[in-house]
């Protein structure tokens, strides 16, 4: 700060006497040595005592929290798998095209996008081995095995990607929204990247998480009017619902997009029950910039934000909607600013905010990053890859085990345990793509500094937990408690 001091009404320059309070200082003075000296030493002593104020608070929070994951029911899911994928043998080559064009290494990521990959059935299950709620399936039931084919009460696969959930306290069920991708995979043009002709968004019902009711698409697509913006050769991505208790509305935002993506905007949507139909309103720039993959927030005094990537998917905007739910108000804060995050999923816990974001990669998968702030329109601090996964499996890891998270689910009762929910993008048969649900639970030190500090956060890490086979404790009853 550059602090500019004008005399007024005089032609003489300015000496030292004209403060006298700098004379103490001048280098002639003999005091100005120890006084120096020994403010020096009164600011050491007040920032070693806020340090130590601060740790004990750090330490009083770690204990409470490390209380908690450390309960038994929890720690069980703490306990995480290997999944050491072996590379196939290389497909042998013609001399001819080798000389023509070297091959490089393949990569599991490569293996994972290859449609005849001879390991595709490791990322892509049977559906012979579909997770069947329908089913007495004995000890089976309630079991999450992430990366099967999930079906709903009547048999079929869901269709709810890139979705998110609404837990409604009047009926106490759960809501799921997604994109309904039941249809044929192609490519618009040569570059285009794969798509499905918009449906609609999906919704189903729940009283546990697990078993799902196919309440229909709440939301469909227009198939004449080519200038609506849900004309079935758009693009509907990312549907989140929040209900707005002052409206009585539930209120549907979702990224809008043309073919070539070059629209870039959010849309809006209400209904008066969960289950729709739901009336779309409208689609705008928010805050006149760009927006891609986003998700929508409702704090704790019903206060509702948007999250969403920007500025060619460089960084994401954050701001608050207004009290209606319908649009956004003038305040809009940069942040992640040139990390190229994308994805994100918000949720809070013990007053901090945390969020997970993807990388950039179309639909091949990347390392995932947690990110805290104090306040929502606060300084988000980057933490790092919260992936844990048992063995040398670090490419499973910083693949996020061949996924994109859409949202983070509560377990309410069981105090820090969430349940991380990601897409396992299938780009050549995207009705195929398959979900992600692990536990996500915050707890413990991070062990990763502030970027603009040299000590650590309050907040605690934040760790999901890779399992073929898990459920959420048995205790839960899927209410508010």
């Amino acid at each position: 700060m550059v602090i500019r001091i004008r005399r007024a009404n005089s032609s003489k320059p300015m000496s030292r006497n004209s403060f006298p309070f700098l004379s103490r200082f001048s280098p002639g003075s003999r005091c100005s040595t120890p006084v120096a000296v020994w403010a020096l030493v009164g600011f050491l002593i007040v920032l070693q005592l806020w340090n130590l104020i601060s740790h004990t608070n750090i330490q009083s929070k770690h204990a409470h929290r490390n209380s908690m994951i450390h309960h038994p029911l929890l720690r069980e899911l703490q306990v995480v798998e290997e999944e050491n994928i072996q590379m196939p043998p290389p497909r042998r080559r013609s001399p001819r095209a080798a000389k023509r064009k070297p091959k490089r290494a393949t990569t599991l990521v490569d293996e994972f996008l290859d449609e005849n990959s001879q390991i595709r059935h490791v990322f892509f299950p049977s559906a012979k081995m579909a997770v069947d709620p329908t089913k007495d399936n004995g000890n089976d039931s309630f079991y999450y095995y992430p990366g099967r084919v999930w079906l709903d009460t009547e048999g079929n696969p869901i269709q709810a990607h890139g979705g998110g959930i609404l837990y409604d306290e009047r009926s106490e069920t759960y809501y799921w929204y997604g994109e309904y991708k039941d249809g044929p995979t192609y490519h618009a043009h040569k570059k285009g990247a794969a798509r499905v002709d918009v449906i609609g968004v999906g919704c189903y019902s729940s009283k546990d998480l697990w078993t799902w009711k196919n309440e229909g698409i709440v939301l469909a697509a227009e198939p004449e009017n080519e200038a609506h913006d849900l004309h079935k050769s758009n693009i509907l991505e990312r549907p989140k619902v929040i209900y707005n208790s002052k409206t009585a509305k539930y209120v549907m935002w979702m990224h809008i997009d043309d073919t070539n993506y070059t629209k870039a905007s959010v849309g809006v949507a209400t209904s008066s029950t969960p289950v729709g139909p739901f009336t779309y309103l409208h689609s705008k720039r928010p805050h006149n910039s760009d927006s891609r993959d986003m998700t929508i927030f409702k704090d704790d005094d019903n206060t509702a934000y948007i999250i969403y990537s920007s500025d060619d998917n460089s960084e994401l905007h954050i701001g608050p909607l207004d009290k209606d739910y319908l649009d956004v108000t003038g305040v809009v804060r940069r942040v992640l600013v040139g990390q190229h995050r994308e994805a994100p999923a918000v949720f809070k816990y013990d007053g901090t905010y945390y969020m997970i974001t993807s990388g950039c990669t179309g639909w091949a998968p990347n390392e995932a990053r947690a990110h805290a702030a104090d306040s929502m329109m606060g300084q988000w601090e980057t933490m790092g890859d919260p992936c844990v996964v048992g063995g040398n499996s670090k490419v499973f890891r910083f693949a996020t085990f061949f996924s994109q998270g859409s949202f983070v689910v509560p377990v309410f009762g069981f105090e820090g345990l969430f349940v991380f929910m990601a897409d396992r993008w299938n780009p050549a048969d995207l009705r195929d793509s398959r979900y992600v649900w692990l536990p996500l639970i915050v707890g413990g030190a991070v062990d990763r500094p502030l970027d603009y500090s040299f000590g650590f956060p309050l907040w605690s890490r934040v760790s999901i937990y890779w399992h073929r086979r898990w459920r959420l404790p048995p205790q839960w009853n899927g209410k508010i408690v």
